[in-house]
């Protein structure tokens, strides 16, 4: 599975304003939901079922890395938008770091494979550490398309 498999290219934020972790989740679901890829009168029940998944153990993975994730029955396939903030947030790490990039998911609980999936591909290419500077340093959007693109391609992940 690659990144333009599930990324919502229009719901990709390079300079997130949240200070915390629910604010950044929920930033990020707004921007699914401005990009059309999640319904509005769902948004607070995805919210909620990402922090309790939260709750489970932090998605915090470490090295300036989150992957939040849930599965939810409004969307009827894998979606998911990158997120990067330059300050970072504290986002309870397994590492204590804070995070500044995001990855979220949200996916339909029928579809297993797939949430799996993306997950195994989003963690394979964060393990480069050239890929993860990049995305840190990333300025727009546009920025962050392209080095999805460069993954998807194989240009970092010998």
């Amino acid at each position: 599975m690659k990144f333009s498999d599930f990324v919502s290219v229009s719901a990709i934020r390079a300079e997130l304003v949240s200070v915390d972790k629910e604010a950044v989740v929920s930033e990020l679901v707004d921007s699914l939901v401005a990009a059309g890829d999640v319904k509005s009168g769902d948004r607070d029940d995805i919210i909620r079922a990402i922090m309790k998944r939260e709750e489970l153990g932090s998605t915090g993975i470490g090295r300036g890395i989150a992957v939040p994730h849930t599965k939810h029955p409004s969307v009827d396939k894998l979606v998911g938008t990158v997120g990067v903030s330059g300050n970072g947030v504290e986002f309870e790490s397994l590492d204590g770091e804070k995070v500044q990039l995001f990855f979220l998911l949200v996916s339909p609980p029928d579809r297993p494979g797939d949430h799996l999936r993306a997950l195994e591909n989003i963690s394979r290419q964060l393990r480069d550490e050239t890929f993860c500077r990049f995305l840190k340093q990333s300025k727009s959007a546009d920025d962050i398309v392209q080095l999805l693109e460069e993954a998807d391609n194989n240009q970092f992940v010998s």
